[in-house]
């Protein structure tokens, strides 16, 4: 499987009525208390640690999970670190309708695959994607399939320069590439 094609079991962030939590801010996400740390791989533990809920998420998640949450996800500070405990985690994408502008950036830029689908509030409305269930999503197909059902919903596809971040590791290891290829 390459790296724009993406497997995992899902976990849906859903709130007490059943509906994608929306506007999980950073720090929801990864709480102001935790800062201190700079340890990328200590920060794993502390992921959602600051949403109802969804403290226990780390215990359970594994490496190559998929989280799925509702519209703006990731809104407020630049906080990097929201997007370093899912990497701690081994986390192989985030999906959700919509997300902080900078939030997306820096997870793109960090290797983190995200994909908008609007078609995410329906699908899940509907029970047809709940926690557990395993997705495929092809990054630059802009599609996901459900495994085991006849769903399949479209993603907004990775641009080109995302998928070679992505292919390279994240942006630094991307800007090396292109150092040795001699590319401007």
């Amino acid at each position: 499987m390459s790296k724009t094609e993406i497997e995992g079991r899902v976990w849906v962030l859903l709130d007490g009525r059943g509906a994608l939590i929306e506007d999980i801010d950073t720090d929801q996400i990864f709480h102001n208390a935790h800062l201190h740390l700079t340890d990328i791989k200590q920060m794993g533990p502390y992921a959602l640690g600051n949403l109802e809920g969804w403290k226990d998420f780390p215990a359970k998640a594994k490496p190559g999970d998929i989280l799925v949450a509702g519209r703006n996800f990731g809104a407020g500070s630049s906080r990097q670190q929201a997007v370093d405990c899912f990497m701690a985690l081994g986390l192989a994408a985030i999906l959700a309708p919509s997300f902080g502008a900078i939030y997306f950036r820096n997870a793109a830029n960090s290797g983190l695959p995200v994909f908008r689908s609007r078609a995410l509030e329906g699908i899940v409305r509907e029970g047809k994607l709940v926690s557990g269930d395993k997705i495929k999503v092809d990054a630059l197909g802009g599609r996901a399939e459900i495994a085991g059902r006849a769903v399949t919903f479209e993603v907004v596809p990775m641009s080109r320069v995302q998928a070679d971040i992505l292919a390279a590791g994240n942006l630094f290891l991307f800007g090396r590439t292109l150092q040795k290829s001699g590319r401007p």
